[in-house]
Protein backbone atom coordinates (compact mmCIF):
# COMPACT_ATOMS: atom_id res chain seq x y z
CA UNK A 1 0.00 0.00 0.00
CA UNK A 2 1.62 3.10 -0.99
CA UNK A 3 1.36 6.05 0.94
CA UNK A 4 -1.52 7.63 1.25
CA UNK A 5 -2.22 12.02 0.99
CA UNK A 6 -4.51 14.36 1.69
CA UNK A 7 -7.19 14.87 -1.06
CA UNK A 8 -6.01 11.67 -2.75
CA UNK A 9 -8.62 9.86 -4.77
CA UNK A 10 -9.43 6.10 -4.43
CA UNK A 11 -11.20 3.56 -6.57
CA UNK A 12 -12.70 0.44 -4.56
CA UNK A 13 -13.25 -3.08 -5.76
CA UNK A 14 -16.86 -4.50 -5.88
CA UNK A 15 -16.38 -6.28 -2.41
CA UNK A 16 -15.12 -2.94 -1.12
CA UNK A 17 -18.21 -1.30 -2.62
CA UNK A 18 -20.44 -4.28 -1.22
CA UNK A 19 -18.89 -4.25 2.55
CA UNK A 20 -19.91 -0.45 2.19
CA UNK A 21 -23.93 -1.01 1.27
CA UNK A 22 -24.38 -3.49 3.76
CA UNK A 23 -24.42 -1.14 6.36
CA UNK A 24 -27.99 0.16 7.24
CA UNK A 25 -27.34 3.94 5.86
CA UNK A 26 -31.41 6.05 5.04
CA UNK A 27 -32.39 6.14 1.80
CA UNK A 28 -30.88 9.31 0.22
CA UNK A 29 -27.30 8.01 1.40
CA UNK A 30 -27.81 4.29 -0.02
CA UNK A 31 -29.28 6.28 -3.30
CA UNK A 32 -25.92 8.25 -3.22
CA UNK A 33 -23.80 5.44 -2.68
CA UNK A 34 -25.48 2.82 -5.25
CA UNK A 35 -24.92 5.38 -7.99
CA UNK A 36 -20.96 5.84 -7.07
CA UNK A 37 -20.95 1.97 -6.98
CA UNK A 38 -22.54 1.64 -9.64
CA UNK A 39 -20.44 3.74 -11.60
CA UNK A 40 -16.72 3.29 -10.41
CA UNK A 41 -17.00 6.83 -8.71
CA UNK A 42 -13.80 7.55 -6.48
CA UNK A 43 -13.65 8.45 -2.52
CA UNK A 44 -11.25 10.59 -1.45
CA UNK A 45 -8.75 9.97 1.65
CA UNK A 46 -9.46 11.50 4.91
CA UNK A 47 -7.91 12.33 8.38
CA UNK A 48 -6.69 8.56 9.42
CA UNK A 49 -6.69 7.54 12.83
CA UNK A 50 -4.87 5.11 14.57
CA UNK A 51 -7.50 2.46 14.86
CA UNK A 52 -7.99 2.50 11.51
CA UNK A 53 -4.40 1.97 10.55
CA UNK A 54 -4.16 -0.93 13.16
CA UNK A 55 -7.30 -2.73 11.72
CA UNK A 56 -5.91 -2.15 7.77
CA UNK A 57 -8.72 -0.03 6.79
CA UNK A 58 -8.49 3.61 5.21
CA UNK A 59 -10.79 6.34 5.98
CA UNK A 60 -12.94 7.72 2.86
CA UNK A 61 -15.02 10.40 2.20
CA UNK A 62 -17.98 11.12 -0.11
CA UNK A 63 -19.13 15.01 -0.52
CA UNK A 64 -22.66 14.10 -2.02
CA UNK A 65 -24.22 16.51 -5.16
CA UNK A 66 -26.45 19.31 -4.39
CA UNK A 67 -29.80 16.76 -5.23
CA UNK A 68 -28.76 14.80 -2.28
CA UNK A 69 -28.17 17.56 0.29
CA UNK A 70 -24.54 18.27 -0.23
CA UNK A 71 -24.07 15.51 2.14
CA UNK A 72 -20.41 14.42 3.64
CA UNK A 73 -20.51 10.59 4.02
CA UNK A 74 -17.81 9.08 6.09
CA UNK A 75 -17.20 6.06 4.98
CA UNK A 76 -14.28 3.01 5.93
CA UNK A 77 -12.82 0.34 3.53
CA UNK A 78 -10.63 -2.40 3.87
CA UNK A 79 -6.90 -2.17 2.17
CA UNK A 80 -7.47 -5.39 0.49
CA UNK A 81 -10.62 -3.58 -1.21
CA UNK A 82 -8.57 -0.78 -3.27
CA UNK A 83 -8.84 -0.99 -6.63
CA UNK A 84 -6.38 2.07 -7.63
CA UNK A 85 -5.25 5.68 -6.58
CA UNK A 86 -6.79 8.59 -8.71
CA UNK A 87 -5.84 12.23 -8.49
CA UNK A 88 -8.26 15.64 -8.89
CA UNK A 89 -8.62 17.48 -12.15
CA UNK A 90 -6.20 19.42 -13.26
CA UNK A 91 -6.65 23.71 -13.48
CA UNK A 92 -7.71 23.77 -17.00
CA UNK A 93 -9.61 20.90 -16.90
CA UNK A 94 -12.41 22.58 -15.12
CA UNK A 95 -12.87 25.31 -17.60
CA UNK A 96 -15.65 24.63 -18.86
CA UNK A 97 -17.65 25.09 -15.05
CA UNK A 98 -16.14 28.51 -15.51
CA UNK A 99 -18.37 31.57 -17.00
CA UNK A 100 -16.61 32.81 -20.35
CA UNK A 101 -15.58 35.93 -18.65
CA UNK A 102 -13.33 34.08 -16.63
CA UNK A 103 -11.73 32.49 -18.80
CA UNK A 104 -8.62 35.25 -19.30
CA UNK A 105 -8.26 35.05 -15.95
CA UNK A 106 -8.14 31.41 -15.16
CA UNK A 107 -5.17 31.49 -18.21
CA UNK A 108 -3.22 34.19 -16.38
CA UNK A 109 -3.62 31.89 -13.04
CA UNK A 110 -2.54 28.60 -14.55
CA UNK A 111 0.34 30.61 -16.05
CA UNK A 112 1.44 32.50 -13.05
CA UNK A 113 1.85 29.17 -11.49
CA UNK A 114 3.69 28.36 -14.06
CA UNK A 115 6.36 30.34 -13.27
CA UNK A 116 6.56 29.43 -10.05
CA UNK A 117 6.86 25.71 -11.10
CA UNK A 118 3.77 24.49 -9.75
CA UNK A 119 0.69 22.80 -10.75
CA UNK A 120 -2.98 23.02 -9.42
CA UNK A 121 -5.18 20.35 -8.93
CA UNK A 122 -9.29 21.06 -8.43
CA UNK A 123 -10.88 20.03 -5.07
CA UNK A 124 -14.47 20.78 -3.78
CA UNK A 125 -17.42 21.53 -5.67
CA UNK A 126 -15.61 22.07 -8.83
CA UNK A 127 -13.11 19.30 -9.07
CA UNK A 128 -16.12 16.70 -8.10
CA UNK A 129 -18.15 18.08 -10.86
CA UNK A 130 -15.38 17.91 -13.48
CA UNK A 131 -14.96 14.05 -12.15
CA UNK A 132 -18.99 13.01 -12.08
CA UNK A 133 -20.72 15.68 -14.63
CA UNK A 134 -22.80 15.96 -10.90
CA UNK A 135 -24.32 19.63 -9.72
CA UNK A 136 -21.88 20.68 -7.00
CA UNK A 137 -20.92 23.87 -8.08
CA UNK A 138 -23.53 26.59 -6.92
CA UNK A 139 -23.46 30.51 -7.07
CA UNK A 140 -21.11 30.97 -3.62
CA UNK A 141 -18.61 27.79 -4.64
CA UNK A 142 -15.12 28.73 -3.89
CA UNK A 143 -12.18 27.27 -6.54
CA UNK A 144 -10.98 25.11 -4.21
CA UNK A 145 -6.94 24.06 -5.25
CA UNK A 146 -4.65 21.85 -3.82
CA UNK A 147 -0.83 22.75 -5.00
CA UNK A 148 1.86 20.76 -4.16
CA UNK A 149 5.40 22.89 -3.24
CA UNK A 150 8.55 21.67 -2.25
CA UNK A 151 9.82 23.96 0.11
CA UNK A 152 9.34 28.01 2.20
CA UNK A 153 10.31 29.84 -0.82
CA UNK A 154 8.17 27.97 -3.51
CA UNK A 155 5.29 28.15 -1.19
CA UNK A 156 6.02 32.05 -0.92
CA UNK A 157 5.48 32.48 -4.32
CA UNK A 158 2.73 30.51 -5.14
CA UNK A 159 0.78 32.55 -2.21
CA UNK A 160 1.58 35.38 -3.82
CA UNK A 161 0.43 34.34 -6.65
CA UNK A 162 -3.07 33.30 -5.81
CA UNK A 163 -3.24 36.54 -3.71
CA UNK A 164 -2.68 38.92 -6.97
CA UNK A 165 -5.56 37.04 -8.46
CA UNK A 166 -9.16 39.04 -8.65
CA UNK A 167 -12.55 38.27 -10.54
CA UNK A 168 -14.25 37.31 -12.65
CA UNK A 169 -12.46 34.43 -10.76
CA UNK A 170 -14.64 32.25 -7.83
CA UNK A 171 -12.90 33.16 -4.75
CA UNK A 172 -9.84 30.89 -4.51
CA UNK A 173 -9.41 28.67 -1.68
CA UNK A 174 -7.37 25.74 -0.83
CA UNK A 175 -4.05 24.17 0.29
CA UNK A 176 -0.74 24.27 -0.16
CA UNK A 177 0.61 20.09 0.32
CA UNK A 178 4.31 20.41 1.30
CA UNK A 179 6.95 17.06 -0.01
CA UNK A 180 6.51 16.14 3.53
CA UNK A 181 2.96 15.49 3.92
CA UNK A 182 1.91 18.51 5.52
CA UNK A 183 -0.30 20.92 4.53
CA UNK A 184 -1.79 24.46 4.93
CA UNK A 185 -4.46 26.79 3.65
CA UNK A 186 -2.56 29.20 1.44
CA UNK A 187 -4.95 32.48 2.74
CA UNK A 188 -3.36 31.26 6.06
CA UNK A 189 0.50 30.39 5.60
CA UNK A 190 0.23 34.10 3.41
CA UNK A 191 -0.85 35.67 6.83
CA UNK A 192 1.31 34.12 8.81
CA UNK A 193 4.30 35.02 6.90
CA UNK A 194 3.60 38.56 6.53
CA UNK A 195 3.75 38.69 10.54
CA UNK A 196 -0.01 38.69 10.72
CA UNK A 197 -0.55 35.59 12.46
CA UNK A 198 1.37 34.29 15.32
CA UNK A 199 1.66 30.61 14.31
CA UNK A 200 -0.32 28.70 10.98
CA UNK A 201 -2.59 25.29 11.43
CA UNK A 202 -1.01 22.69 9.57
CA UNK A 203 -2.73 19.60 8.38
CA UNK A 204 -1.58 16.15 8.61
CA UNK A 205 -2.80 12.70 7.43
CA UNK A 206 -3.73 11.73 10.83
CA UNK A 207 -3.22 14.94 12.85
CA UNK A 208 -3.56 18.80 12.77
CA UNK A 209 -1.02 21.06 14.61
CA UNK A 210 -0.53 24.75 15.26
CA UNK A 211 3.06 25.86 14.57
CA UNK A 212 5.17 28.40 15.02
CA UNK A 213 8.39 27.36 13.68
CA UNK A 214 9.12 26.29 9.96
CA UNK A 215 10.77 23.07 10.65
CA UNK A 216 7.60 21.19 9.99
CA UNK A 217 8.06 22.06 6.55
CA UNK A 218 10.74 19.89 6.49
CA UNK A 219 10.92 16.97 8.93
CA UNK A 220 7.05 16.26 8.89
CA UNK A 221 7.16 12.86 7.10
CA UNK A 222 4.78 11.91 5.20
CA UNK A 223 2.76 8.74 6.47
CA UNK A 224 2.43 5.38 5.57
CA UNK A 225 -0.54 3.13 5.99
CA UNK A 226 0.99 -0.26 5.84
Amino acid sequence: MPSLRRHQLVRLNDAGWGSILQHPWDAQALACLTHWSTHGLPLVVTRQSAAERHEGAIALGLPAPLHWGKRRLTLQAAQADVLGFDEFPQLLQVRPLLAVRADAALHDLACALDTCGAKARVFGSYGWQAITGMPFVHPASDLDLCIAVDGIAQADAVALALASCAAPLPRLDGELAFDSGASVAWREWLEWRSGRARAVLVKHLSTVTLEHGTDWCAHAGAEVVQ
